[in-house]
C-alpha cells in the first residue's frame, strides 16, 4: 500500500503571506495539525504544524498580523505520492514530524499525517 490511498487530499495550503491567526484558525476549523505552504505557482515553500504557532504565541508579537512565513519550517521533508505507507510512517518517526506533504516536482497533492497511519495501522 502506498500513501496516495490513504493521503489527505482536501487539505486547505496557506500562502507565506496567511497570518498565524489565519493559519491556526483553518487548522483548528478543519481538524489538522499541519498545512503546507504554497507560492503562487501552487508550489510547496514550506510547512507550518500547530506546535510552529505555539511556539511563536510564547514569544511576545503581533498574533493577528504575523506572516506564516515568520513561523513555518522552510525545509520541509516531504513523500512522493508512491511511497509506502510503512516508510512514510519511518520518515515522519525519524524526523519527528507529524504531518508531511505529498509532493509531485514540487507540486502539493495531499497530506499524509500521524492520524492518517493510526487510522490504516488500527484497520489493518
Amino acid at each position: 500500500m502506498t500513501i496516495k490511498d490513504i493521503m489527505q487530499n482536501d487539505f486547505i495550503p496557506l500562502k507565506a503571506t496567511d497570518t498565524v491567526e489565519d493559519a491556526l484558525k483553518i487548522m483548528t476549523d478543519n481538524k489538522v495539525n499541519g498545512l503546507p505552504v504554497v507560492n503562487d505557482d501552487n508550489l510547496l515553500v514550506g510547512m507550518v504544524v500547530k506546535a510552529d504557532i505555539y511556539r511563536f504565541l510564547i514569544q511576545p508579537g503581533h498574533y493577528k498580523v504575523s506572516p506564516i512565513d515568520w513561523v513555518m519550517a522552510k525545509k520541509v521533508i516531504s513523500a512522493p505520492p508512491d511511497e509506502t505507507v510503512s516508510a512514510a510512517a519511518k520518515k515522519l518517526l525519524d524526523h519527528h514530524i507529524i504531518a508531511m506533504p505529498v509532493v509531485v516536482e514540487g507540486k502539493v497533492l495531499g497530506m499524509i499525517s500521524i492520524e492518517d497511519l493510526l487510522k490504516y495501522y488500527s484497520q489493518a
